[in-house]
């Protein structure tokens, strides 16, 4: 009994091609929905991202119009808090580097705007009349380095 036993060549069933056909056709019309969404949701995270920039930067401008509309009206301490929170997070945008919603130049344009900060937050502590007119220059000073 020593016959040459070959084992037999498995074949595919019509049912099993007729399986891997329905899973080709099932996945290549699944790519065809999926890929329109994903490209769709990544430009939206873009503009999304874009749009948080924006807001950040108007929101400190925000801060300063205040403070400067503060000090102008006499309310001193909402000025000094105001102020105190732009420049806040004009350093934490200056030393975000790469992660900051500033770019290089307008990183490089800010950085002298922190130079009078301690003189202008006494100013509004002293409850001094001048320190409206130094936060107008800063206001425009700030939007000069940051381009709007």
């Amino acid at each position: 009994m020593s016959e040459n036993v070959r084992p037999e060549p498995v074949k595919s069933t019509p049912l099993m091609r007729r399986f891997i056909i329905y899973a080709g056709v099932l996945l290549v019309v699944f790519l065809l929905g999926f890929i329109p969404m994903w490209l769709q949701a990544r430009a939206s995270a873009g503009r999304l991202a874009d749009a948080e920039r924006r807001l950040t930067l108007v929101g400190m401008q925000a801060n300063l119009a205040s403070a400067a509309i503060d000090a102008r009206r006499g309310d001193y301490e909402p000025a000094r808090q105001a102020v105190s929170q732009f420049f806040t997070s004009l350093r934490a945008e200056i030393d975000g580097g790469d992660t900051s919603d500033f770019t290089e130049a307008q990183r490089a344009g800010a950085q002298p705007l922190l130079a009078g900060r301690d003189e202008i937050i006494t100013l509004l502590a002293r409850n001094d009349p001048a320190s409206a007119d130094r936060l107008a220059d800063l206001y425009v000073a700030y939007r000069k380095a940051v381009g709007g």
